[in-house]
């Protein structure tokens, strides 16, 4: 157990750097401008999406916000650009920010061209998608569930280094209950017993981190509400971690079922086999990416659209209907959201399970008559 628990911590900061500055580069969407008419477009995918800020409330008409860091790099060898995303989060309909002598505005998610991102101005008029690594709003997510876990995990993992053999505490009792759960319950049921402890300390943390992820983004509010694990980019990298272990570590077993199956001849000699095994390797962590991805993000969207529907409804029909339907959304966004306490842990648990099982696959052994 102390084992797993320390190995854990090692995953929890890798996962940390391969995971937060990748989020730069994947902006989804940002605090946009206020306009008239009410944009449901702009509702629903401002707050499932990435931001460069955390939009608290308003006060007065004016946005109170936690303002994010921008980085970015201009092409042809531009120089390193770095402010507070106030300067571009709150510019007007057809305004940039000089920066250094390069002008930046965050492009409308309405727009055909890098909708929802930052962009430079060039002084022809054209725009230019920068080196982006921008310190985002699910970049402060990744950091805050990594923070989390550490500080979860390691009073824990302290404990049982200074006395293995005392009496667990409530405390130490529950991290146990939770990792064995996960340790008993999905992985050693798919990984042969001699490479559980191998493997374990990345299963947890996928697990873990998936899980504390998707329950703080059901969160409205600062710090929490970041829609993590409901981001590609997010998925993508952690459905390559996934892969890499699978085959980095796969046995000879393994690849030699890939490259040489035991087929007929006539089907080594035409290698469509290998072919289909090697396309098979891909598309097992793209379904774990995509089902993640779509999942989460699907239970995101359908809240945003319950609540968006009272700004819609009661601009058609009036505040009267508004009122009654607030009431609807009201009920069926608390619905949603006790649906989505059972989803956020459902996904963690079928990433970790079909991550398991793959790499369980790539560890056994044939079996001897």
């Amino acid at each position: 157990m102390r084992n797993v628990l320390k190995h854990s911590v090692f995953f929890f900061i890798f996962a940390l750097l391969a995971l937060a500055p990748i989020q730069g580069m994947a902006q989804d969407s940002v605090q946009q401008p206020k306009k008239e008419k009410f944009d449901a477009k702009s509702f629903i995918f401002g707050h499932t999406g990435d931001s460069y800020c955390f939009h608290i409330t308003e006060i007065k008409g004016e946005p109170v916000c936690v303002w994010l860091p921008v980085i970015v790099k201009c092409k042809d060898g531009g120089s390193w650009h770095c402010f507070s995303s106030k300067h571009v989060c709150e510019l007007k309909e057809g305004e940039t920010f000089n920066h250094k002598g390069a002008n930046f505005y965050i492009s409308p998610i309405s727009a055909d061209k890098y909708p929802g991102k930052l962009v430079e101005v060039k002084d022809d008029g054209s725009l230019s998608r920068p080196f982006d690594i921008s310190f985002t709003k699910n970049a402060f997510g990744i950091f805050l569930v990594v923070i989390f876990l550490l500080a979860f995990f390691l009073p824990a993992a302290r404990k049982y280094k200074k006395d293995p053999m005392a009496q667990p505490t409530k405390y130490q009792g529950l991290v146990e209950w939770l990792t064995y759960t996960v340790l008993d319950g999905i992985i050693r049921p798919n990984i042969p017993e001699k490479k559980v402890k191998k493997f374990a300390p990345y299963l947890l943390t996928v697990f873990f981190f998936i899980f504390f992820a998707n329950l703080f983004g059901l969160i409205p509010f600062f710090p929490f509400g970041a829609n993590v694990t409901g981001n590609l980019s997010i998925t993508v990298v952690l459905a390559l971690l996934t892969y890499f272990f699978v085959n980095l570590f796969g046995n000879k077993h393994y690849w030699k079922d890939i490259l040489w199956p035991d087929v007929p001849i006539f089907l080594k000699a035409f290698p469509l086999m290998p072919i289909i095994e090697l396309i098979s390797t891909i598309t097992k962590p793209f379904a774990l990416m995509v089902r993640l991805f779509a999942n989460i993000l699907a239970g995101h969207i359908v809240i945003m659209v319950l609540m968006a529907l009272i700004f819609i409804i009661g601009g058609m029909y009036g505040a009267g209907m508004g009122g009654v339907m607030s009431v609807v959304s009201i009920f069926m966004t608390i619905f949603m959201t006790a649906l989505e306490l059972l989803v956020a842990y459902i996904q963690a648990y079928v990433f970790t399970i079909l991550s398991s099982l793959f790499i369980g696959m790539a560890q056994h052994e044939p079996e001897h008559e």
